[in-house]
């Protein structure tokens, strides 16, 4: 592939607060290929973030915002939209995050109801609110499924998570649907990256997909050259 060029054209990114996470190198890869960034999170580590990248070089803005409030989201895009200038090139859909449930017989209906919360809703709500600006953009939304809901996946003691992740994929490939001509909508469906989190919970030395292939993969699926490609998931493992 050569080298993406996003100069002059700004990207959403969503859940890039914390250190050691995958948004943290999505980030910089498209910062490396010039594009404007607006990165939103839930809390003020996103100012971290976009002061980490602003001391390299770096174009990026903080949005502190519940991900999970209608109102709060579309008032976020509302901002985003006076700052761009009115399109995006791509919306990122990175926020998220993993809980285990258990046997579906002896689980907590609030481990569900958190992992919709953080894992669909939000990307819902970051959709809605921000496709008017991709379709001006012309541009591409990315989703992150897993590779626990894919038709080999396991999804063991994870249902909470793997409902919520099924829900993603199903989004993406309404707004593929609805969207066809206009906004490209595609999804990453990795086994477990080597975060810091997983790092931390899993070790060193178990199988994971490295950060910058992920970011390699993002930014491809937002770039000309997967112009073609548009309703999909994609395994990384």
């Amino acid at each position: 592939m050569s080298k993406v060029d996003f100069s002059g054209k700004t990207v959403v990114l969503t859940g890039v607060g914390r250190a050691g996470q995958v948004g943290e190198v999505v980030a910089r890869a498209f910062a490396d290929a010039g594009a404007r960034l607006a990165l939103i999170d839930r809390d003020d580590q996103v100012n971290a973030r976009a002061d980490d990248l602003a001391r390299s070089g770096g174009k990026a803005s903080p949005y502190v915002c519940d991900l999970t409030n209608a109102d709060e989201v579309s008032a976020t895009a509302e901002r985003i939209e006076a700052d761009s200038g009115g399109s995006v090139a791509a919306l990122v859909n990175l926020a998220g995050g993993f809980g285990m449930s258990g046997p579906v017989a002896d689980s907590d209906p609030a481990v569900l109801h958190k992992q919709i919360a953080i894992n669909l809703t939000t990307a819902y709500l970051a959709t809605r609110a921000f496709l008017p600006l991709v379709r001006a953009g012309k541009g591409a939304i990315v989703y992150f499924a897993s590779a626990s809901v894919l038709p080999d996946g396991a999804s063991r003691n994870i249902s909470g998570y793997a409902a919520a992740k099924a829900g993603v994929l199903a989004l993406m490939r309404s707004v593929a649907a609805e969207e066809l001509g206009v906004v490209r909508a595609n999804a990453l469906a990795p086994t477990q990256i080597r975060t810091a989190e997983n790092v931390a919970a899993m070790g060193g030395d178990a199988a994971y997909v490295e950060r910058e292939a992920v970011a390699e993969a993002v930014l491809f699926l937002c770039s000309p050259e997967s112009r073609n490609i548009t309703g999909q998931a994609i395994k990384l493992q």
